[in-house]
């Protein structure tokens, strides 16, 4: 009797761990299966950046170039002004980004560890603006910028953009996760508000820092739809409207540049790819904090 009890227990252990193998391979396989959906996509565009314009149309694509053709990068740089769009692709992201760690920092400590009237209506307001995209009010924010001279300008191109609520939000949410004794120390230790902002809070919220930073540098480097409106010469004009133009100079011509296009996309989104590698680590704890409240 017990040796049979004994066999049915080893058959159940065999059969359980058969089922977390199939489970296993199951969830391996359609890993690898959602990994190559993302990564195809990078990859199909690095080797269209290398090839020639014949070899990119012909009937069965090849996923590896016949030939390496290096020189479409310099192509792009000579028949585009690319290095005044990096400038100012660079330069209007650095704005955004400088503005919306100012505001978000400073709101998100008003919000979770401040106290004053109105407080919960505000910050409702403050989600409600997450769900209301920039191509609804662009009218009368192109209109007041064109009122104060800031068409075709830097600032044009910022101060739109100068408050993110999903900062505001991600920081408030991380702060409220913060105890308020570290706070009390700060202030018998002498800190004043700002003080312990910058010495107390954003050290402890690194890893969210990190993370809406990340997430606003992307939105500012890949932003389209206001720099295509406020910037009407080349002088102001960013890389994801040059990549555009790039591909209309040839429109309507016998002559494409898809492997022109493919390079200017690469150089676009290489600082992107870089720095996502650098600060990734930081991500996942960034949104499992702000998630804690």
């Amino acid at each position: 009797m017990g040796r049979h009890t004994f066999s049915e227990k080893n058959a159940r252990n065999e059969s359980a761990k058969r089922k977390r193998r199939i489970v296993a391979a199951w969830q391996w396989g359609l890993a690898v299966v959602v990994l190559i959906i993302i990564v195809f996509p990078i990859y199909w565009m690095l080797i269209s950046s290398v090839k020639s314009q014949e070899e990119i149309l012909l009937t069965v694509p090849t996923l590896w170039p016949k030939e390496f053709h290096f020189e479409n990068y310099l192509n792009v740089l000579r028949r585009g002004n690319f290095t005044r769009y990096y400038f100012n692709t660079a330069v209007m992201t650095a704005g955004i980004l400088f503005c919306q760690v100012v505001t978000g920092v400073f709101a998100g400590y008003g919000f979770s560890k401040g106290k004053f009237k109105g407080q919960g209506l505000c910050f409702i307001i403050v989600l409600g603006a997450l769900m209301i995209p920039l191509q609804v009010t662009f009218i009368p924010i192109y209109i007041m910028m064109a009122n104060w001279g800031m068409s075709d300008s830097f600032a044009g191109l910022i101060l739109p953009e100068a408050v993110s609520p999903y900062y505001i939000f991600m920081l408030r949410q991380t702060f409220m996760s913060i105890d308020d004794s570290y706070i009390e120390a700060a202030r018998m230790d002498g800190l004043g508000r700002i003080g312990i902002i910058t010495r107390v809070l954003a050290p402890m919220c690194k890893s969210t820092l990190f993370t809406v930073t990340l997430v606003t540098f992307t939105n500012g480097w890949n932003a389209y739809f206001w720099p295509k409106i406020i910037a009407k010469g080349e002088k102001r004009r960013v890389l994801t409207v040059g990549l555009a133009y790039l591909k209309n100079t040839f429109g309507g011509q016998e002559t494409m540049n898809n492997h022109e296009i493919m390079a200017g996309a690469v150089m676009a989104v290489i600082p992107v790819i870089i720095l996502f590698f650098i600060f990734q680590k930081y991500m996942l704890t960034g949104y499992s904090k702000a998630a804690m409240k």
